[in-house]
């Protein structure tokens, strides 16, 4: 087993709290900033440092650091501050709506001014497929025109894409044959709703399919900062 330094660390949205194991078996613990530029850039990367006693300028050594185990809102922020990554959707032609329309809850019944948030996703484009509800090719997508569609949402600046498609739970052939397209063209970030989330029922799949894209490049960013 290897020996060294076992850091558990909650970041949180104003504070960073760490619980440091040393190697002897004594334990520490450390509150810090989440957010404190003027003095570092990380605080989960600050506290370690400052346990090991490594000075600004030099790296972390991972040779004394046995394992790190990190839970972080970093990913419930940026959905709470709408902060996320700009997010295209790719859904079936003739529900473009049916995401915001969702299940049409309301919780004032009564009120004459419905207020509701904007979706997560800033573009969307229909593609012309359909499966049949026990997974049966109807339509298949014209990739050559998928192509093109999708070109488009990636000149104008999208990089992360949701693939929202009609029983895709059941078949998800369309789904990775606009997701292969969507890779092709340069999307770092393409969700599809049968990987996400593999429910029968569209809306719930397409909105996780949508928040995962919308999330994901956002706290991959941080972990790969770690």
């Amino acid at each position: 087993m290897k020996t060294g330094w076992k850091f558990w660390i909650d970041r949180g949205g104003t504070f960073t709290d760490i619980v440091a194991l040393e190697p002897s078996g004594a334990i520490q613990t450390k509150k810090l900033l989440s957010e404190n530029p003027e003095n570092y850039a990380d605080a989960a990367l600050e506290g370690i440092r400052q346990f090991l006693d490594i000075p600004k300028d030099e790296p972390l050594p991972g040779g004394k650091i046995a394992s790190v185990k990190m839970g972080t809102t970093v990913a419930t922020n940026a959905l709470l501050e709408r902060a996320g990554e700009p997010t295209a959707l790719a859904i079936t032609a003739g529900l473009s709506d049916a995401l915001e329309i969702g299940y049409q809850a309301r919780p004032d019944i009564f009120a004459l001014n419905i207020l509701k948030p904007a979706p997560l996703y800033g573009a969307l484009v229909e593609i012309d497929e359909r499966l049949d509800a026990g997974g049966q090719v109807l339509t298949a997508p014209d990739i050559d025109k998928v192509r093109t569609d999708l070109q488009a949402l990636y000149d104008k600046g999208y990089r992360a894409l949701a693939v929202v498609f009609l029983h895709a739970y059941r078949n998800p052939e369309h789904e990775t044959q606009v997701a292969a397209v969507a890779r092709e063209i340069g999307f770092t970030q393409i969700s599809t709703s049968h990987e996400a989330s593999p429910l029968v029922k569209m809306i719930a799949r397409g909105r996780t399919a949508v928040v995962d894209a919308y999330l994901s490049p956002i706290l991959r960013g941080y972990i790969d900062r770690v």
